[in-house]
Parts: structure tokens; sequence; C-alpha cells
């Protein structure tokens, strides 16, 4: 972000220095006694991960040998790092900040930024949102430096390398060590022997000449800190178009009274998407804590809504599923319901038989399906664009956009031209036919013949010449028969005979 864009925002960083360490102690049935380390396998020794503040205290780092770490402090209280719960547990933390701003991104392993241009006047400043930041991270026990920033990257730095506070940003981000810009350390090291030790020092030198000593890397970092670069943020979710949130002074303690509060901000949303010819499919409703957490529970439709009552029965429906049930903790004291998938919705015209209600509930009850059983348990067959019999129906989530392509319906009055029923694969018949490329006679499918006494064809499908290599590249030349005891069958000869010496027949399908 340039400079005359950075003015207009702000970026709070949150750095969590000891997140492994206050993640692992909120499981823990008790504090231990002696410093607090994690350990994992790097570069064929185990090394420290990750410390607490009792073994900074007394000299241990991250990227220190265990044994070294052993040999410093006798009495050691040694854990497996576990990066993967730390991921989580940070990403419950981003969760938590969306009060605050949707704008939140995720500056692992241990760190967030939040984009809060137009959010801090609602706590009364930015002092009062930090304050409000500490305050709820310090209910979960989690240890917090915060810093505010023109750019993404300095607010960052700030955080994570300001040794002592300074009058103004601009001041305190020249008196940043060299080491903020998170170079490579041979690059840290060649800045430090050249004199250059703090972000001022390099400012005060022409551009151009630290891209030719020490790499475009070097000073693209640092034109981002400063704010002559982009100095983009990548949010963890990307922004709703349609959203409506209740704040409470009172936390609320009754998951009741908060599915009553999520009805009626469901209204709200289900009116501006009136206003703007829309409809919802895909509905994300978030319960925000007064400790700091978060909950999300999201809900999809199969097509386009409007309706309110059908948004409410559905997060009833995935509620009352949760293997984790809704816990209010402290209470709630914001609700949050966002709408983030829209799709147009016009007006339609119900049929005087109904035909058109009858459908809505087929979608209604296979969006209830899906929401209770799971997303790909309940499916629908869709059309679609190919000859090739077997392709042409593609098994699809049944809350997932029809395709556009209709289905082929045979002429009234006349029997369908494809069975109900396919074998996959086709199963291999022995066919007797009175001329080589003739309809067949007789044929005999598991052990039994079938002298056929009507039949219909050929229906010739050509081989998709862009996919010859999934079909053999051989043309198929479809009839339907009916043998002497009514039973109608579709079969198909598996080649031509300019095309293959000796085509194969198939059986592809029964008639019901």
């Amino acid at each position: 972000m340039t400079k005359n864009a950075s003015k207009t925002r702000r970026y709070l960083a949150l750095f969590f220095p000891f997140l492994p360490a206050e993640r692992w102690l909120r499981a823990a049935p008790r504090p231990p006694d002696t410093p607090l380390v994690f350990a994992e396998k790097a570069r064929g020794a185990m090394r420290l991960a990750s410390v607490d503040a009792a073994a900074l205290a007394v000299g241990l780092r991250p990227g220190m040998p265990l044994a070294d770490a052993r040999a410093q402090v006798g009495e050691l209280t040694v854990v497996p790092h576990d990066p993967v719960r730390d991921a989580e547990w940070l990403d419950r933390l981003a969760q938590g900040c969306a009060r605050y701003t949707p704008l939140v991104a995720l500056d692992a392993p241990d760190g967030l930024i939040l984009d809060i241009a137009g959010a801090a006047h609602l706590f009364g400043g930015e002092t009062g949102l930090i304050a409000d930041i500490e305050m709820r991270f310090a209910r979960l026990g989690m240890t917090l430096r915060p810093a505010l920033g023109p750019t993404a990257d300095a607010a960052r730095a700030l955080a994570r390398h300001q040794a002592r506070p300074a009058p103004d940003e601009a001041g305190a981000i020249r008196r940043l060590p060299v080491a903020a810009l998170e170079l490579d350390p041979e690059a840290t090291t060649a800045l430090m022997r050249a004199g250059l030790k703090t972000i001022g020092d390099l400012a005060s030198r022409p551009m151009a000449n630290l891209a030719a000593r020490f790499g475009a890397g070097a000073a693209m970092a640092l034109r981002r800190i400063l704010g002559d670069a982009p100095s983009p943020l990548d949010p963890r979710v990307t922004p709703p178009p349609v959203a409506a949130e209740r704040r409470f002074a009172e936390p609320l303690g009754s998951s009741a009274h908060a599915t009553k509060v999520l009805a009626e901000l469901a209204a709200e949303a289900i009116e501006e998407l009136g206003e703007r010819g829309k409809g919802g499919r895909h509905f994300r409703a978030t319960f925000f804590r007064s400790d700091g957490l978060a909950r999300t529970i999201a809900v999809e439709t199969g097509h386009p809504t409007r309706d309110a009552g059908l948004v409410i029965r559905l997060f009833a429906e995935r509620m009352d599923g949760l293997a984790d049930p809704l816990d209010p903790g402290f209470g709630f004291d914001m609700i949050r319901l966002a709408v983030p998938r829209l799709e147009a919705l016009g007006a339609s015209q119900l049929g005087l038989e109904g035909g058109a209600v009858k459908e809505a509930a087929i979608d209604e009850l296979a969006d209830r399906l899906a929401t209770r059983l799971g997303r790909g348990r309940v499916r629908r067959l869709r059309p679609a664009d190919t000859h090739i019999p077997e392709q042409a129906q593609l098994e699809l989530p049944a809350i997932d956009a029809p395709a556009p392509l209709p289905w082929q319906a045979p002429e009234p009055g006349e029997p369908p031209t494809r069975p109900f029923h396919l074998f996959d694969p086709p199963q291999p018949i022995e066919v007797i036919a009175e001329v080589p490329d003739g309809p067949p006679q007789r044929f005999r499918w598991r052990r039994a013949f079938h002298a056929i006494r009507r039949y219909e064809g050929p229906e010739r499908i050509a081989a998709e010449w862009w996919r010859r290599r999934d079909n053999g590249g051989l043309t198929r030349d479809y009839y339907r028969v009916e043998d002497a005891q009514g039973r109608r069958f579709w079969l198909f000869r598996h080649g031509l005979y300019d095309e293959k010496p000796d085509p194969r027949w198939y059986i592809h399908g029964v008639f019901a």
C-alpha cells in the first residue's frame, strides 16, 4: 500500500509469544513446576520449537538443541511440539477477533493482523479497541503484544521487534532493528556488518544502492514496512455481501435466547436480499462469547431462497445434530449472521395445480436432509452434455446448483428411449444375427437364451473424437428389443465391421 493510500488504513498486529505453551496449559490439569519447552526433530537433532515465559527467563530460546537446554537447566518439562493444534487454536482466536472487523488475517504460527479502518470508533477509539482485545485475551490466559501501524508489515514488525516505546509510529518504525525485515540470516548479518543496524539507517540510504548490494528482497521488505510498496492483507474469510449483527450490553446466557435473536437477524438479512433481488445459498451464523472465543455454524440450500423460516429450520437441524453442543460459556455478547453466497432470485408464478409448490417442498426436504446427514450424503442426478449413455448423468450433492441442461424426455405416447437401470459396466452377451451388421435375432445372457420377437434400431452413437481413449474410439449401434416373454432389453454392438473385425455385443440396460 502506498503512503497516500496507507493514511486511510489502520492495521493492528497481535503477537502471541507463548502461544504453544498457553494453548497446552489450557488443557493441562495443573501448571508444571519447571520451565516448559516444546521439542521437535530438526536438522538431525531434537531442538526447542517453542518455550514458555519461565524457560525464556533462564536463557532458553527456540532453535536450541534439547541436549544443550537440559545441560543449562537441570529440570525441564518437555512436551512434543504439535503445530497442527497450535494452528487450530490460532484459527479459533482469529474467529473471535472477527467481532472487531471482518478483515482478520492469520500471521502463522503465532500472530494475527486486523484491518481496523472504520472499526475503532465502536470502542471509543484505537486505545479502547486494544484495551477490549487485551481484556478478552487475558481471560483466555494468552500473553499478547499488540501494535498499530499504517501498513500490515509495519504493524507486524512493531509487534514482534519493538524493544521500547517511541513518541510516534514513524519514529518507532525507524528505530526497529534490521531483523524486523526478516531476511535470511546471511543478509541480516551483512547489513549489520555494514553498520546498518536499524530501519532508519536503511531508510537514509538510496534504495537502488541497497538493492544492488543486499538484494532486491531487502529493498522490497524495507519499502513495505515504510509504506512505499503494497502491503496486502489476505483475510481468512472474505467479507460477505450481506450481513446482520447484534451486540448486547449484557451477555446472553441462554442458547434458546440466542436462537431467537438469530431468527430476527435472518429476517433482517432476508429483507436486504429482497431489496437486491437476490436469494441466499449459504448462511453463516457466528456466536461471539464474552471470553473472546466464537462458534460458527453454517447451512446451505440447494436453490437461492428468501425464506427466513426455512433458514431457521435448517439452523435448528444443524444445532440439534452437533456433536459438541453450542455452549454460551459466560454468555454471548454478539451474534452475526452472514450471507456469503448470493444468486439472482426473481418473482415466480405458481401453477394452478400447485406444481411449483411440490417442487419447493422437495427442495426443502433435500436441504433439511443434507443439513442433518451431511453435505455429500444426499445426492441428485444431473444431466450432462454427452451422447455416451453411461456419461449422460452426474451424481452431485443435492444442494449444488442444478445443471442448466434439461433431461431428454420421450415424445408423448412413445416408450422411453433409455432404460432407468443401466449396467456399469455393460455386460457381454452372445448374439446371433442374420447378417453381420444386422439386428440381433437371439442372444444368450446369464446362461439363458432369449428369442427376439421385436426390435427397434439401430440408434448409432459415434465415439467422441476428443475422448477416444476413454471409450475405445468405436461406434455403438443400440437396439431396443423385446423377447418372446415380453421382456425388453437395451443391446448394443460395440464397433462396426470396418472398425473392428469381430465386434462384441453387450446388454446395457433393462426396461421396466
